[in-house]
C-alpha cells in the first residue's frame, strides 16, 4: 500500500499543490511548497507531525 502524498502540515495532496518528499529517521514524508519554510526555519512547529521534531533547529 502506497503512502498518501499529502502535506504533513496542511494535508493537501499532490493534485492540489506542488509537493516534495523528504526523508528523516528512515521514513519519508511529504510537504507542500507553501510549508517548506516551516521545515527550514521553524521545524519545532512540526512536533507531533514527525518523530524527533523537538530536536531540530531552524536555519
Amino acid at each position: 500500500m502506497e503512502k498518501d502524498k499529502k502535506c504533513l502540515v496542511c494535508e493537501r495532496n499532490e493534485s492540489e499543490i506542488p509537493m516534495t518528499r523528504f526523508y528523516y529517521k528512515e521514513s519519508d514524508f511529504y510537504i507542500c511548497a507553501q510549508h517548506i519554510p516551516i521545515l527550514i526555519h521553524d521545524p519545532q512547529k512540526l512536533v507531533g507531525l514527525i518523530p524527533g521534531a523537538e530536536n531540530l533547529e531552524g536555519a
